[in-house]
């Protein structure tokens, strides 16, 4: 085998091992926890910045939540069309935290972001929520999830004495 034959196939495993390792981001219990923090914090960005490629991603195909406005169930795919209709309205929505328990190939996790709009009132405010996740077919994904309005946190400028 000449030399160049061989540096191929050693850059063709170690691409395939990069590859295989991105789509397998939940080895460990420490890997599925990160995997879901981080998918959770580009969630609550996706609805100020219209990347729906993060929601495609997570949510399954069976999916099912419960809107914070009017209470109504809605699929997968009316999250997405929301996120392309209405994402130019918000300047910014962040995670503030997120707390994640397993149950052997179930997690629950729960957490709050914080928003705020360029129009409409009210302008700044708070989703409090509850994503359950399933493994399948070793990938994380929702399957449903609930949210509720909640006011801002407190500035942590604000004068607390």
């Amino acid at each position: 085998m000449s030399t160049e034959v061989t540096m191929r196939v050693g850059l063709l495993s170690i691409a395939i091992v990069i590859l295989a390792s991105a789509q397998q981001p939940t080895n460990t219990p420490a890997d599925a926890e990160r995997y879901i923090r981080d998918s959770e914090s580009q969630w609550a960005e996706a609805v100020a910045n219209g990347d729906v490629s993060v929601v495609q991603r997570i949510l399954a195909d069976d999916f099912s939540g419960v809107d914070a406005g009017d209470g109504h169930l809605y699929p997968k795919s009316e999250s997405i069309s929301w996120i392309q209709a209405h994402h130019s309205e918000y300047l910014f929505n962040h995670l503030d935290e997120v707390k994640v328990r397993f149950f052997g190939t179930t997690a629950v996790a729960q957490g709050s972001e914080s928003w705020e709009r360029r129009t409409g009132e009210p302008r700044r405010g708070r989703f409090v929520w509850t994503d359950t996740w399933v493994l399948r077919n070793e990938h994380w994904q929702i399957v449903a999830a609930e949210d509720l309005i909640a006011p801002p946190l407190p500035s942590k400028s604000a004068n607390t004495n």
